[in-house]
């Protein structure tokens, strides 16, 4: 169940929920990106630096496991999912950017996540170990659950425009449906010893929150410093605060081959949607009430 899932179901919701999103961008939203490139570089740099940075700090000076510690700079090496894209389309963010910043972290991290995790297993557990992540792999996984779904929702919109505004409201509801059954799908049919294993591991559910609450305010801040503008400031707090848990369970289980180090990322994403939810939420409320976000409009 757990196999089928991963490879194929898993992937085909991915690719509908980003087609799903790619009804609502036209190549404006993509040029404006390249034309105003502050964004991007500030979720990229913010990726690379910033968020290792927190996870380093925060767990340095913790009574944690030195297992436990490298499990949570593990998933904080990985990128944004397409659940932070569905969190942005819901709450009207910078799709664009939303969708950006998952392409381009998720083959950054192919360089970055290596050097990140061995740098926490030297830190905290005293031990050098060298991670290769599948390149072929990850560039094909890109390409068909992100840039082929959203360009078919683009060329829909631009074809069939009239279709493309009235699926919009359904799409509110339909698209956040599918990416709320993977998640159930991911927590209960993962095999039973996760299951059995993850009430072992809530003690570890207030870090978790901790480090996605810290991550988000901290970057939240420095967009806001950067005047980056409303929408952009609460969509990259999002993009970077939610996590690919299942690189981080892939990159525990099969290259360092310790299941509490899994149990970190699955606990992380079983929790951190919501959480996340909830912050950009209030994040986006904060801009309503000054000029920042207005403008946008």
């Amino acid at each position: 169940m757990q196999s089928f899932f991963s490879t194929y179901l898993l992937p085909l919701s991915l690719a509908i929920i980003m087609m799903g999103m790619g009804l609502s961008l036209d190549k404006r939203d993509f040029s404006n990106i390249i034309r105003y490139p502050k964004p991007v570089l500030t979720g990229i740099i913010s990726q690379v630096f910033i968020l290792p940075l927190v996870a380093f700090l925060l767990f340095g000076f913790t009574s944690l496991s030195p297992v436990v510690k490298v499990g949570f700079i593990l998933i904080t090496a990985c990128a944004g999912g397409s659940a932070t894209n569905v969190i942005t389309h819901l709450l009207k963010g910078n799709l664009a950017l939303s969708i950006s910043l998952t392409a381009i972290n998720s083959l950054i991290i192919l360089v970055t996540l290596p050097l990140i995790v061995k740098l926490g297993l030297i830190l905290f557990i005293g031990v050098e170990r060298s991670i290769h992540l599948n390149v072929y792999d990850t560039i094909l996984n890109i390409l068909l659950t992100i840039i082929i779904p959203i360009l078919i929702g683009m060329s829909i919109r631009y074809y069939f425009f009239r279709f493309a505004l009235k699926a919009q409201k359904p799409l509110k509801f339909i698209l956040p449906t599918i990416l709320f059954s993977v998640f159930i799908v991911m927590i209960f049919f993962n095999d039973n010893s996760s299951q059995n294993g993850i009430y072992d591991y809530l003690y570890i559910v207030p870090w978790a929150l901790l480090l996605n609450f810290i991550s988000m305010l901290v970057v939240y801040l420095i967009s806001k410093y950067l005047r980056l503008g409303g929408k952009n400031n609460f969509t990259i707090s999002i993009e970077v605060g939610l996590k690919n848990s299942i690189v981080g369970i892939y990159v525990a289980e099969s290259l360092l081959n310790n299941y509490d180090m899994a149990m970190v990322s699955v606990v992380y994403g079983s929790i951190t949607f919501f959480s996340t939810l909830l912050f950009g939420y209030l994040a986006k409320r904060i801009e309503l009430w000054g000029f920042g976000y207005r403008k946008l409009f």
